[in-house]
């Protein structure tokens, strides 16, 4: 799908198509939703509730794919992808330490929000938990993207490419540092017995 589909959606079904697609997509339709503000399209409040909603829903559907899915997922076709179920007890120990830091930064980082989203709900993350630290994320950065298109929503299609960039580029540097980050600290425990 295009933006200029989903603008001629939010044009044509206003809330009813905003829901699903800030289910969907998020970011680059909360940025054209708050330029839609601007010209009258949408209330502010309104507007900001349904993508928070919309996008806590998307969230919490990446969650229960990892939850029911996730470990069969890994059984079946983790060793194509080098991962195994015993792989993720490390990752058990990071989320149960440091759980509220990855979804604020899952938010904030576009491009690795979703899997970290289903890696919770893969190690059972408790669901509570999860929820708040989620929607606290969402509220934050569905205000920020709504300001963004508030104020600069002419600029949609290069709004649009910079998020995709910034997508591209959290896909290859984070794993690569997560992976980093566990090997150093895997030779530190390793050192210190």
């Amino acid at each position: 799908m295009t933006l200029s589909t989903f603008l001629s959606w939010l044009l044509a079904y206003k809330y009813w198509a905003l829901f699903p697609i800030a289910v969907i997509e998020g970011p680059i339709i909360t940025v054209a939703a708050g330029f839609l503000i601007t010209v009258g399209v949408f209330n502010p409040f309104l507007a900001y509730a349904v993508i928070v909603i919309g996008d806590t829903v998307g969230d919490v559907l990446h969650y229960c794919v990892g939850y029911f899915g996730g470990k069969r997922f890994i059984e079946r076709w983790g060793k194509y992808f080098g991962v195994s179920l015993e792989s993720i007890v490390p990752l058990e120990k990071t989320f149960a330490d440091k759980g509220h830091s990855f979804f604020f930064w899952g938010k904030a980082l576009h491009g690795i929000g979703g899997a970290l989203l289903v890696a919770a709900g893969l190690i059972r993350y408790p669901f509570g938990k999860f929820l708040v630290s989620n929607v606290l994320g969402t509220l934050v950065k569905s205000a920020l993207l709504l300001v963004l298109g508030f104020y600069f929503g002419q600029f949609l299609e290069k709004i649009n490419s910079s998020l995709n960039i910034v997508a591209v580029v959290t896909i290859v540097i984070v794993p690569i540092a997560l992976v980093v980050y566990f090997a150093w600290k895997k030779s530190r425990h390793a050192r210190s017995q």
